[in-house]
C-alpha cells in the first residue's frame, strides 16, 4: 500500500513539473482568442487561487474583475497586482451571499464593462482541517459553496457577451465532491445513480440533494445518510458544483452559434491556502494553472467536465 501511494505521489510531482513547464509556453496569436477587451470576473479574487487566477488571466492580456466581499481588501489586492506591472485589473465589492450585493455588482459591470466573457467562480468556505469533520457550520458552506456559485451563474449568464469563441465559466471544486471517486464517495447508491443521469437531470434533484443532506445535518441522522466521510458538509457542497456544471452545461449546448457559453469544474489540489488551514502540499501558481487554462482553452468545445491537473479527471 505505501508503495503504491509513494509511485502515485511520485506521478503528482512529474504532472505538476510538466504544466510548470508548460506555463511558460506563450499562447500563439492563432490560439489567443482574447484581447484586452475580453472580460474576466473572479469571484474571491483578493486572496489565494483567486488572486493567483486574476494575476495569471491579467498577464496573458485579459482585463480582470477581482471581487472581495470586503471592499478595502480588493483594493489592496489590485495595488499589489497593478505594482507588478498588471494595468488592466479592477476590483468591486462582491458578496456571494447576498442579492443586493449581486445585484448592484451586476449593474455596475453592465455599465462599466458591457458585460463579461469569463466567470471564475472560485469564493468558496471551508471550516474543516486535519481530521476534523464537523457538521456546525454546513449551512453556510452549503449556501455559500453551492448556493453561491449557483446566484453568480444565474446573474452573469445575461451579462455573458455573444462571440463566436463563446463564454467560459469555470468553478473552483473538488476532488473530494465525486459521485465515483475511490476514497470519499457519495455511498447511497440511489442518489448517485439519479445524479449520474445527466439526460434527465433537473435542478430541483441537485437542490434536493443538498437539502436533504441540511435536513440531516438538522436531524443529527447525517452520519448515517451515505455521505462522502471526509470534510462531509464541504464535499457536498461540491458535489452539488459539479453535479450543476453538467446540468448547465446541457443546457447550454442548445444555446444559438456565436451565443454559447461553455462551463467546466476543476480540482486545483489541496493547496497552501488559508482555505486549508496553510496545509495545503500544492503551490498556488499550480492550484490556479488548471483553472486559467480552462478559462483560455482555444476554439473550446469542452462542456460539462471535471479537470485535475490539466486533464479531465472521472466525476
Amino acid at each position: 500500500m505505501g508503495h503504491s501511494k509513494e509511485k502515485s505521489k511520485e506521478r503528482k510531482e512529474k504532472r505538476l513539473q510538466e504544466i510548470s513547464l508548460l506555463r511558460t509556453i506563450p499562447y500563439s496569436d492563432h490560439q489567443r482568442w482574447w484581447s484586452k477587451e475580453t472580460i474576466a470576473v473572479v469571484t474571491g479574487g483578493n486572496r489565494g487561487i483567486g488572486f493567483e487566477i486574476s494575476r495569471q488571466l491579467a498577464d496573458h492580456g485579459v482585463t480582470v474583475i477581482l471581487t472581495s466581499r470586503d471592499a478595502s481588501v480588493g483594493v489592496e489586492s489590485i495595488k499589489v497586482l497593478q505594482e507588478g506591472g498588471l494595468q488592466d485589473v479592477a476590483c468591486h465589492q462582491l458578496d456571494i451571499l447576498d442579492n443586493s450585493s449581486i445585484n448592484q455588482f451586476s449593474e455596475w459591470l453592465k455599465e462599466n464593462y458591457g458585460g463579461l466573457d469569463i466567470l471564475v467562480n472560485n469564493a468558496g468556505v471551508n471550516f474543516n482541517f486535519g481530521s476534523d469533520n464537523s457538521v456546525e457550520n454546513a449551512n453556510l458552506v452549503i449556501e455559500t459553496n453551492y448556493y453561491g456559485t449557483k446566484r453568480m451563474i444565474q446573474a452573469m449568464v445575461p451579462l455573458m457577451k455573444p462571440s463566436s469563441p463563446g463564454g467560459r465559466i469555470v468553478n473552483v471544486s473538488s476532488r473530494l465532491g465525486r459521485l465515483n471517486g475511490k476514497r470519499n464517495r457519495l455511498v447511497n447508491e440511489a442518489l448517485r445513480e439519479q445524479l449520474s443521469d445527466v439526460e434527465s437531470l433537473t435542478e430541483e434533484q441537485i437542490d434536493g440533494m443538498v437539502t436533504t443532506f441540511l435536513q440531516q445535518v438538522e436531524d443529527g441522522s447525517w452520519e448515517s445518510g451515505g455521505w462522502p466521510p471526509t470534510f462531509t458538509d464541504y464535499s457536498v457542497s461540491k458535489l452539488g458544483v459539479n453535479t450543476y456544471t453538467r446540468f448547465m452545461a446541457k443546457k447550454f449546448s442548445e444555446r444559438p452559434d456565436g451565443e454559447k457559453i461553455y462551463i467546466n469544474s476543476y480540482c486545483p489540489g489541496w493547496v497552501k491556502t488559508a482555505l486549508t488551514g496553510y496545509a495545503g502540499g500544492v503551490s498556488v501558481e499550480d492550484g490556479a494553472d488548471t483553472g486559467v487554462w480552462l478559462s483560455l482553452l482555444p476554439d473550446q468545445a469542452i462542456s460539462g467536465k471535471f479537470f485535475a491537473e490539466r486533464r479531465e479527471i472521472k466525476f
